[in-house]
């Protein structure tokens, strides 16, 4: 006989669904949240070295994302003016403004969803604390 699983106590944090949500194109990765959070950070700082360093990561890896994102687009979401003035000298283009958008949009409402099934398949049962 399988041993019993253990009982929730009043301390246990509770179940929570979780799902991950991203793009594919012919079978392979497109788009997710990664490559929003990197066009959004360079959004935000208008480089592509800053935004690296916002993210904690290294310039290589996020060019390298960018241009993986851009190759599954057939189309480029980033437009850069070298040796421009100011700090905003990259940007994102119109396509990539409404993936960003429209991708965190859809992430959010299949997160509503997911807990909506939740609460609906299990309500209080996945939470119980007595025995």
């Amino acid at each position: 006989m399988p041993p019993t699983p253990p009982h929730r106590t009043a301390s246990s944090p509770r179940l929570v669904p979780r799902v991950k949500v991203w793009l594919e194109q012919g079978g392979g990765y497109a788009f997710g949240l990664g490559i929003a959070d990197i066009l959004q950070a360079v959004e935000s700082t208008g480089s592509i070295k800053h935004a690296a360093a916002d993210l904690g990561k290294s310039y290589r890896h996020v060019w390298g994302r960018i241009k993986e994102a851009q190759e599954a687009f057939g189309q480029p979401l980033v437009e850069s003016h070298v040796g421009g003035s100011g700090t905003q000298r990259t940007s994102l283009t119109p396509v990539a403004r409404r993936m960003v958008t429209s991708f965190l949009r859809l992430r959010a409402r299949m997160f509503q969803l997911v807990q909506q099934e939740f609460d609906c398949l299990f309500g209080d049962d996945a939470n119980d604390t007595e025995p």
